[in-house]
């Protein structure tokens, strides 16, 4: 049974659910999780589609979830999917905004569906909050577990059997790789591609809790709506660009530094989050050097070896 609630607004996602999720502690998932830039997308993809082949991948990146501005949002292109099959990716309206109680309903729905199926389900993104709201066996939506480190709500219990796969690089290595993350980003088009988003009136839909918070879209607004405007100075429109850049490059490094403390913070209440190191094959590809048998030995087989243990048990 295939799931189509591609493009819909949340109420009629859960309009089309036909069945009932239960709880299923025994349930097995795998989790890779880590900040922005670390390679959690490419890894998900090297497992599913070489070592655990009957699996699929459940997107919990908060901003990913949402159609359009595929650059600027640094979705996986289909062509690096490798055939593996993805949900919540680019599935919602960008005029809408889905909660973390939501995520948890959908998700969960996927996974159950995944499970029925006799497929594995990898949960797959940096958003912490979710993949919290997902998997936590009694989330509260009125309480932020990560805004009040003091609070004694916390729910170390999870509501599936996990596998949790953190994706570690040191924070100078990763500094410098968003950087030049960036750069690669906007030399794939992502400035033309917020141009068209602004030219076309879709950023007046889009909801401010929704896509409209990814990195890109307020740094570039001011100077993509004064280019727009006949006659303007390009001197002024060059030191705006330059400014902006600065801004996602730094927006995009705070990012990860909070999804690093919120990692901790899953790491405090007892999450057992087995760490796979990529600092090495990130500093190498920083240098141009040959990345391939190092991502493979420090990432891949140390994240198999990981997996297969725990599908063993």
């Amino acid at each position: 049974m295939r799931l189509s609630f591609s493009l819909l607004h949340p109420s009629k996602f859960f309009q089309q659910l036909r069945w009932a999720h239960t709880m299923n502690p025994t349930t097995k998932a795998i989790v890779i999780m880590g900040p922005t830039g670390s390679g959690k997308s490419k890894l998900s993809v090297e497992l599913t589609s070489r070592f655990f082949t009957n699996s699929e991948i459940i997107n919990s990146d908060k901003i990913q979830l949402y159609n359009g501005l595929n650059i600027t949002t640094n979705k996986i292109t289909l062509q690096d999917q490798l055939g593996v099959t993805h949900h919540l990716l680019g599935a919602i309206n960008s005029s809408s905004s889905l909660t973390p109680f939501g995520f948890r309903s959908l998700a969960s729905h996927y996974i159950s569906n995944i499970t029925s199926r006799n497929k594995l389900p990898f949960i797959v993104g940096g958003s912490n909050s979710l993949i919290y709201a997902l998997l936590s066996k009694e989330f509260d939506p009125n309480v932020n577990i990560f805004h009040d480190p003091k609070t004694d709500m916390t729910c170390p219990q999870l509501q599936y059997n996990c596998c949790f796969l953190y994706v570690d690089v040191a924070l100078p290595v990763l500094n410098q790789y968003l950087q030049k993350r960036v750069d690669e980003m906007l030399d794939s088009g992502m400035l033309k591609e917020l141009q068209d988003f602004h030219d076309s009136g879709e950023i007046d839909s889009v909801s401010q809790t929704g896509l409209r918070q990814a990195i890109g879209i307020p740094e570039l607004e001011k100077y993509i709506k004064y280019t727009n405007c006949t006659n303007f100075d390009k001197d002024a429109a060059k030191t705006m660009y330059d400014d902006a850049i600065k801004e996602i490059k730094m927006n995009t490094w705070q990012l990860a530094k909070r999804q690093v403390m919120k990692i901790q913070r899953l790491r405090e209440i007892g999450w057992d989050l087995q760490k796979i190191d990529a600092t090495e094959a990130i500093t190498a590809s920083l240098n141009g050097e040959r990345v391939g048998e190092i991502w493979e030995r420090d990432v891949v087989k140390a994240s198999v070896k990981i997996v297969k243990r725990f599908l063993e048990e």
